[in-house]
Order: structure tokens, then C-alpha cells, then sequence
């Protein structure tokens, strides 16, 4: 659905690349994360590939076809959630979702349909201006969709939304995953990563300096110990155990038997440590 090949871009008046060989491709029904700090090079690869930056160095093909031969049906095709939302302020959030819509060349998803999706569809004649920024995140997630698009590109889809919108924002990215779409996420929240993305790159100064799927990066870097605490004397203590062998820890099975235990945890890595580890930089 989508591969880029030795990537390169250098805005104007700078001497360093923003972008340095970057290749990566994704395949239909997947969400690739773009991780890294600010300034590491996401966005920039995004809008390379979206056709907003000219100019640029190596090969991106989407949906097998060449990003120079495409010319304005690539819009038919794609959908795009900015990471910071721009509506017509005066207009409504059905207004500017019908209007959106009367730009693309097929058939659109019902704008009504669309609000009700995000949870919008109350606030569907109310003026964007009036919105909160959550409200408009959520009109910018309902926007990308509106073309039923086969690539995604979302730049920090979940910013400025409260825990339940960002629980239904995660839940609609994996529903179109589902349907096969291919999801580009660029962010450098770890939390909504680990939770959305089949395989994650992470980038560094323009470079990509690792590809792979959360769960095998977790196990490749987590300590194989599991960690316990319970009460004891009326306190709260915590023990550690090796993985290996631990059906026959004669102290973790009388530790159980007690009744004292309160949690029991795998100690795995957190994308954000792995993060640090392969980089040597924090988020």
C-alpha cells in the first residue's frame, strides 16, 4: 500500500537533512507507528509522502504507483488528519465536512454519518469556533475519512482529547485497520503505539533507526522476572522471581498459597525505554 526507499529531504537554507534514507513500507490492513521526539523528522516525512513538500530525494510509491505520476486523484484516495486541526471557524461541523466533501471526485461518506461516528453528531450546527479543542480533534479524525480512504495518514491523532475520546478515536483507527485500510501514525505517544501499531520505526535526527512490532521489541528487551507483593506484618513488601522454572520456586508457589498478594507484574520494557535504549535519546 505504501513504500518508501532512501527517503531524503533538506528544507531551503538549511545545511542538515530533515529526512536521511528513510525506508519503510506498509502493508494493507496494518498501522505502522513513526515514532520520535519533536523535530526528529514525522511530520516531514508525512507530508513528503502526502505530496506537500517537493523536492525530495529516493522513491515513494502508494498504492503501486509512483508518487511523481500521481497528480490530484492521489486526494481521491487518501485521507489526512493533520496533528493540528484547521476548519472554517464561522462555518459548522456539518458545513465544513460538506464542503470538504464536495471536493473529492467520488463517493463521500455521509457527513451526518461521520459525526455521529465521533460523537459530534449533536454539535453537527454548531460553529467550529465554539468547539473545544478535543471537539475539534475529533471533527479533524471525521474529516480524514470522509473519502472512505485506502491509506491513512494521521500525525497525533489522540492530542488534546480527554480518556474517553481518546478510547473512541483508538477504537475507530483499529476498526479501519480491520477493514484494510493502511495506517501511517506518526506520534510520540508510546502508550497509544503500543496499544495501535502492528509494527513501529523509530526516528532520530532524520534517520530511522529501527523497525519492529511492539510485542517483540518488549520481549527482546524486558527482564524475564515477574515481580510480587504482598502483605506482610501489615505492610506492603515485593519480591522478585526468575520466569524460568518458576512452577517449581518452592518461595514464589508458598508466597501464593498465603493470600497475602496483591498484584503480580511481568516486568516487560516500555516502548518509551526501548525507545531510549536504541536511541540514546528521551522523548
Amino acid at each position: 500500500m505504501l513504500k518508501v526507499q532512501n527517503l531524503e529531504f533538506t528544507y531551503p537554507k538549511s545545511n542538515k537533512k530533515a529526512v536521511n534514507g528513510v525506508s519503510f513500507e506498509i502493508k494493507k490492513g496494518e498501522i505502522f507507528g513513526f515514532l520520535g521526539p519533536n523535530g526528529a523528522g514525522k511530520t516531514t516525512t508525512q507530508k513528503v509522502i502526502i505530496g506537500l513538500l517537493k523536492d525530495y530525494h529516493g522513491v515513494v510509491e502508494i498504492l503501486g504507483k509512483n508518487l511523481l505520476s500521481w497528480k490530484t486523484d492521489l486526494y481521491n484516495r487518501i485521507g489526512v488528519g493533520f496533528e493540528l486541526p484547521n476548519h472554517y471557524q464561522k462555518l459548522t461541523a456539518l458545513e465544513n465536512l460538506e464542503l470538504f466533501a464536495s471536493f473529492y471526485r467520488r463517493r463521500t461518506i455521509p457527513p451526518l454519518k461521520l459525526l455521529q461516528m465521533v460523537e459530534l453528531e449533536e454539535d453537527a450546527n454548531q460553529r467550529v469556533g465554539t468547539f473545544s479543542k478535543g471537539m475539534k480533534s475529533k471533527l479533524n479524525f471525521a474529516r480524514s475519512l470522509l473519502n472512505d480512504p485506502e491509506v491513512l495518514f494521521l500525525d497525533e491523532p489522540t492530542t488534546g482529547l480527554d480518556p474517553v475520546g481518546r478510547r473512541l478515536i483508538k477504537n475507530l483507527i483499529i476498526q479501519k485497520r480491520n477493514e484494510g485500510k493502511a495506517i501511517f501514525l506518526t506520534t510520540h505517544n508510546m502508550q497509544d503505539a503500543d496499544e495501535l501499531c502492528d509494527r513501529v520505526g523509530f526516528i532520530v535526527e532524520g534517520r530511522l533507526v529501527l523497525i519492529e512490532s511492539p510485542k517483540e521489541l518488549k520481549i527482546k528487551h524486558g527482564k524475564k522476572i515477574v515481580k510480587l507483593e504482598y502483605i506482610k506484618d501489615g505492610g506492603l513488601e515485593s519480591q522478585e522471581f526468575d520466569l524460568k522454572n518458576l512452577a517449581d520456586n518452592k518461595s514464589f508457589l508458598s508466597l501464593l498459597k498465603t493470600g497475602s498478594v496483591q498484584t503480580i507484574h511481568t516486568e516487560e520494557a516500555t516502548l518509551e525505554d526501548i525507545f531510549i535504549k536504541a536511541t540514546g535519546r528521551h522523548l
